[in-house]
């Protein structure tokens, strides 16, 4: 009898040692961390526990809990927490099409979380950016490349992005579904992908096809098969009502369906958009609000609305009990991150701050940044054979640009390298001649560059720059030559010796104008949330001071705009100094002197270059400063955020046809977090390598593909559509003619396609069964060769077309439902083997069911899409038929 009540106990989460202790059962390591949850929770008040459901959770001092902020962002690096290994922005991560690498940044991201999150609490830090609940991956489908935030996606495809997500969210998490490294936070659920505008207001009426073929798998394959244990519900309503109020979406699918069990959390503001002016005006005020928000299922308000929910409770519009089912989810994940034990008894707890950055980390960094190169065309001038060039121009805006690397929601890069110096240290025994070439658009800012700077000797680009511990006075703690001023400090100290909170720089030297006038300039700060005014600058020419901004209790100094006019009579050099001064407490840091330049100013520099060059290499694309979440651009071409247009801006275009005019070679390298319409380039230039933003590696790895020490293997993960005539409106979420699956028409570069330096062929391929029954699976294999001269990586893809006419029309033209990257010798051939489930042969119908279904199919395996003239090498195909229908669970 007495063994059956211990077991009975411990059944119910209690353990012999629970007996008669005084400590209260939620600091029992020994209990589950449910019931460890259920007790805790059960200690708090209504208040409390009201504001331990928003992401900024104070401590409880009387019960021994810690403060907690559930926001912390490792997209594609730790960010916002000081240094750590920036990868290659999300969308390049996915142009690798290597699914165990994306396995092993998770890990990296989530070991270098613990290292930091470790030395915060040594520090007694609870705050925003250093937590281990990580709000990552952005697994939305990037449906129209106008949508800013797109980079941060995996792409348009289901199957690649859910199965690049689901190892992302596995290596984030660690193998212990009990004891995870962090706690993965997929987002946004669900159909979200711009307009950036509109996000809190409007509302998307899926067809029940296209919400199950398109815009949920992907997100099942995170719950159901990666288990990741938290989701982030969108801004937008669907089918009529909030995404974080979607009875559809939270219960039915998740709950139900799914049978989630982890927490749900908010998107910032997303709670706040059910009652404020000019969102959705779902609930009539912030206690329906955080009701509804609570009773549907969402666990954590990024944001203060449910700071009211005593007073609705009070209000009998919820019952406490409801809060408290929300609050047990949110301690079971901190339980079992091991928050509330001691060290010693989670290994996690142990990772030491070496791990941040550790060499073997960045290593892995610059694999990733090789891997994500796509070669998109290749006249034969690449790889560029060794000393034949001798004097290279490098021109463009993105030539010398911190965030071209960077991407957004971007770890801190330590000393990143910029492309143009990348190239300058691989082109040994060649001049490299820089100019920016173009603004990225016309009235859009660019860093002001080497060549308009001089140090205070009048010898030498660049700035002498003097770092200090606090303010800029008395002997500074460092001196060194800055090559222009373009930093991301963002929580991290600018060099040795300084805390990341409270320093100053001044720059001092000269500024050599281009032409005598009036000039534009910009101070743009690094992002710093939340951080108040604790930014400020001074700049002074010719010791005259043209801006400040931030306030000075000293001098009665009002903040006054970031950007400023200044009027030269000539073109010779102006002194400068630039002070900077941040004081805020973990957050934020970094500066970016840019300037406006005149329309036509900078292509004349890049033709000057080019006419003194032997060959030019074109660094042109995007910018995460025009292309991103919610921005205030409006310029031509871009709005808030999105793009309205999907061409290489025209500036950039005009200095490519202007440099072209001269007779030399040209290589145009992309760097953008979307597909662009390079079409002049594709007629016009010699080679095109997309490199996206590609990290704080990304500069060498654009340098090593160009001279052929990394064989480029990437593939795109998105269209390249020629026009954005080509495609539907942008607020428009059918996907008809959108993406490779659906769109009718040709593109500039499809979906899967990329070059390589060599040649492969594929042959012999068979499946196992030309006849299948319905819920059976099929199994193919196919031999693949390297039949060119060097040794390379192919990304073998394996595509299932449908019945042209089954399902009523609405199946995709064709659909991946395998890929496998491989490296292989010259003349090396390699078996492959692809097994798809049932799962992956079923169809959606119209009512959103999935099934498989009877019909001729047949699946064409290639280095790229069966029926792309762009592809060095033919696809090899097969046929089969499925007889009968399967149902497919939901």
């Amino acid at each position: 009898m007495r063994t059956l009540l211990l077991a009975t106990f411990v059944l119910a989460g209690w353990t012999p040692a629970a007996f008669g202790q005084t400590d209260p059962a939620y600091k029992n390591p020994a209990l589950t961390p449910e019931a460890r949850a259920h007790d805790l929770v059960s200690r708090m008040t209504l208040e409390e526990k009201a504001m331990q459901s928003i992401n900024t959770a104070p401590a409880i001092p009387r019960l021994g809990v810690p403060a907690y902020d559930f926001w912390s962002e490792g997209l594609h690096g730790v960010a916002r927490s000081g240094y750590s290994t920036l990868f290659p922005q999300a969308i390049g991560m996915a142009a690798t099409w290597d699914a165990p690498l994306l396995g092993r940044i998770g890990e990296v991201v989530s070991t270098e979380a613990r290292a930091k999150y470790n030395e915060a609490v040594r520090n007694d830090v609870h705050s925003i950016y250093f937590g281990l609940t990580i709000w990552s991956p952005n697994i939305n489908i990037f449906r129209d490349p106008r949508w800013g935030r797109g980079q941060e996606t995996y792409g348009e495809d289901p199957y690649l992005t859910g199965t690049l997500g689901q190892r992302f969210i596995e290596g984030l998490q660690g193998p212990d579904p009990l004891h995870p490294r962090v706690v993965a936070t997929p987002k946004h659920f669900a159909v979200h992908s711009g307009p950036e505008n509109v996000r809190h207001k409007f509302n998307v009426d899926p067809s029940p096809h296209d919400l199950w073929d398109t815009y949920l798998p992907q997100f099942r394959r995170a719950i159901v098969d990666a288990k990741a244990d938290s989701i982030m519900c969108a801004y937008n309503a669907v089918d009529g009502k909030p995404a974080c109020a979607s009875d559809l979406l939270l219960n039915d699918i998740l709950r139900k369906d799914w049978k989630f069990t982890g927490f749900i959390t908010s998107d910032c503001g997303a709670v706040d958009d059910f009652f404020e002016k000019n969102a959705h005006q779902y609930s009539p005020d912030k206690e329906h609000a955080a009701a509804t928000g609570v009773l549907l299922g969402t666990d954590t308000n990024c944001g203060s609305t449910y700071k009211a929910l005593p007073d609705a409770v009070k209000a009998g519009l919820l019952k406490e009990s409801d809060l408290d089912r929300t609050l047990e989810r949110l301690f079971v994940a901190r339980f079992r991150l091991g928050l509330f034990d001691p060290p010693a008894k989670d290994g996690y707890g142990k990772i030491p701050f070496s791990e941040d950055r550790s060499p073997e980390h960045l290593a892995l960094s610059l694999k990733t940044a090789h891997e994500s190169m796509v070669l998109l065309k290749n006249d034969g001038i690449l790889p560029l054979a060794p000393g034949r060039y001798k004097r290279i121009a490098v021109i463009g805006p993105n030539a010398a640009s911190l965030s071209a690397l960077e991407g957004n929601y971007n770890a801190v890069p330590k000393n990143p390298q910029m492309p143009v110096e990348a190239l300058r240290a691989a082109f040994t025994g060649a001049k490299v001649i820089f100019a920016e070439g173009a603004p990225y658009a016309d009235g859009v800012p660019l860093p002001v560059p080497s060549t308009m700077l001089r140090q205070p000797t009048g010898n030498g680009a660049g700035l002498r720059a003097e770092y200090f511990a606090g303010a800029p006075e008395g002997k500074p703690a460092a001196v060194r030559t800055d090559d222009q001023i373009d930093f991301d400090w963002n929580s991290a100290s600018p060099v040795a010796g300084l805390k990341q909170d409270d320093f100053a720089v001044r720059w001092t030297g000269y500024l050599l104008p281009p032409m005598a006038g009036d000039l534009e300039f910009n101070m743009r700060l690094a992002h710093c949330y939340p951080c108040g005014d604790r930014e400020h600058f001074t700049v002074k020419i010719d010791g005259r001071e043209v801006s400040a901004y931030g306030t000075s209790a000293e001098e009665g100094r009002e903040s006054t705009t970031p950007r400023f006019h200044v009027n030269f009579a000539d073109t010779r050099p102006h002194r400068i100094e630039v002070v900077y001064t941040h004081s805020a407490p973990l957050f934020g840091g970094g500066i970016t002197l840019e300037w406006v330049p005149p329309a036509g100013v900078l292509q004349k520099e890049a033709v000057a270059a080019a006419q003194a060059s032997d060959l030019v290499v074109a660094m042109v694309g995007l910018s995460p400063e025009l292309e991103g979440e919610e921005m205030k651009i409006q310029v031509p071409g871009f709005a808030g955020g999105d793009r309205t247009d999907i061409q290489l801006p025209a500036s950039q275009v005009k200095m490519l046809q202007d440099v072209a005019a001269t007779g030399k070679p040209m290589v145009v390298v992309l760097l953008n977090g979307s597909a662009l319409a390079v079409n002049w380039a594709q007629e016009h230039a010699n080679a095109i390598l997309e490199a996206w933003y590609p990290g704080e590696f990304g500069g060498k790895a654009i340098a090593d593909t160009l001279l052929g020490r990394n064989n480029p293997a990437g593939r795109l993960p998105v269209t390249f559509y020629a026009s954005v005539d080509d495609i539907p409106a942008f607020d428009d979420y059918a996907m008809k003619n959108r993406t490779y699956r659906y769109f009718t028409g040709t593109p500039l570069y499809r979906f899967g396609y990329g070059l390589s330096y060599t040649r492969f062929a594929y042959a012999n391929l068979k499946i196992d069964h030309a006849s299948l029954s319905a819920g059976d699976t099929l199994t193919a294999t196919v031999e693949v060769k390297n039949t060119g001269p060097v040794a390379g990586e192919e990304v073998a893809q394996l595509y299932l077309v449908p019945p042209a006419a089954g399902n009523g029309g609405l199946s995709p033209h064709l659909q991946l439902e395998g890929y496998q990257r491989v490296s292989l010798k010259p003349g090396e051939s390699r078996k492959l083997t692809f097994t798809l489930s049932p799962r992956d042969l079923s169809e959606v119908d119209a009512q959103g069911v999935r099934s498989v279904q009877p019909g001729s199919y047949s699946v064409a395996v290639g280095g790229a899409q069966p029926g792309d003239k762009q592809a060095p090498a033919a696809s090899v195909s097969a046929q089969f038929t499925i007889a009968g229908t399967a149902a497919i669970a939901r």
